[in-house]
């Protein structure tokens, strides 16, 4: 399955997921697909991996956290390929470093005050 923290969703999209985002994102959201991010400090049995998708405003750079267990993802950026972070989504960018920091701290939270929401697409 494939969640988003409030949060993160409100510095990622605005008020919710455009509906043309859905697919993209749940297309991409499997970890044999993706790219592994070598990072420390992530919480225990998760790991990054990183997604390239097309969507129609571009192309797209997609960061996950694998709960490696229950295999579940949470998106963390969904960024254009020219975007700071998208550009160059790994952990010898100062920018991601920096934003992976918050939006870990920002998940955190909302998974504790349980503000997470599964993203479903309705026409894959």
């Amino acid at each position: 399955m494939v969640f988003i923290s409030a949060q993160i969703r409100r510095k990622e999209f605005g008020r919710k997921v455009p509906a043309e985002d859905l697919p993209v994102i749940t297309r991409s959201a499997r970890a044999a697909l993706g790219v592994p991010i070598a990072a420390r400090g992530l919480p225990p049995h998760t790991q990054l991996i990183k997604a390239y998708a097309t969507s129609k405003r571009g192309p797209k750079r997609i960061v996950y956290l694998l709960a490696v267990e229950d295999g579940d993802m949470f998106l963390l950026f969904y960024r254009g390929k020219n975007d700071a972070i998208g550009r160059n989504a790994s952990m010898s960018n100062p920018a991601f470093r920096a934003a992976l920091d918050k939006y870990l701290a920002l998940l955190e939270a909302d998974i504790a005050d349980g503000a997470i929401e599964e993203l479903v697409a309705t026409d894959d």
